[in-house]
């Protein structure tokens, strides 16, 4: 890591109460169930994942993991969508972190071993849920084109609803910019899908 892994007798106040507001907010007991091989903190009670590098800029912090709870347990978007959505993010931006929270979310969420991997390897599923579908789909272009032209907007648009592409389109840009900050940050993870077989995941 690039950054100091800060304990929780480092943290000045205002890094203290960030550090609470994450740690005993809803994320440390959402998904009860889940097997992840990375949790929130390590046994140190270092925060893990993104969360360590908000500590440095409390207020950023604030803003962005605020962002992130509200995209969770406050939006529209089904569950499972969402974690499709992650995960799509993070195979696209190759997040060793964010993949291994994520796929273990999805997998509790009841995502299979096989599109899972479909998922890593950004091969075209055909989920049977038109929003899984719709979600799947918009991710994709939004992760390889940055855009929707205006025939792939009206299609999503039928399915989801502007409430909800609002919703997809903000959770694409931040799990864009935490994948992006772990990068820089250089925050470890489980080796991603990816290591085993060295492709670029890039959805087509």
């Amino acid at each position: 890591m690039r950054l100091p892994h800060l304990r929780p007798d480092e943290l000045n106040r205002e890094q203290h109460h960030l550090y609470e507001t994450i740690n005993q907010g809803p994320r440390r007991v959402a998904h009860p169930g889940v097997v992840s091989p990375v949790g929130l903190v390590d046994p140190a009670g270092r925060l893990q994942g993104p969360f360590n590098a908000m500590l440095f800029q409390p207020a950023i912090g604030m803003a962005l993991q605020e962002l992130g709870k509200v995209l969770r347990f406050s939006g529209t978007l089904p569950a499972r969508a969402r974690e499709i959505a992650i995960l799509i993010v993070a195979a696209s931006e190759q997040s060793d972190f964010q993949w291994a929270a994520h796929a273990a979310i999805g997998a509790h969420l009841g995502l299979s071993a096989a599109e899972l991997n479909a998922l890593a390897r950004a091969e075209t599923i055909e989920f049977t849920d038109p929003a899984e579908q719709a979600v799947a789909r918009a991710v994709c272009l939004l992760v390889t084109t940055g855009d929707l032209t205006d025939d792939e907007y009206a299609t999503a648009r039928t399915t989801l609803g502007e409430a909800a592409l609002v919703e997809l389109s903000t959770l694409v840009g931040l799990y864009r910019l935490l994948a992006m900050q772990m990068r820089v940050f250089r925050v470890p993870g489980p080796p991603g899908p990816w290591a085993s077989y060295g492709d670029d995941a890039r959805c087509s």
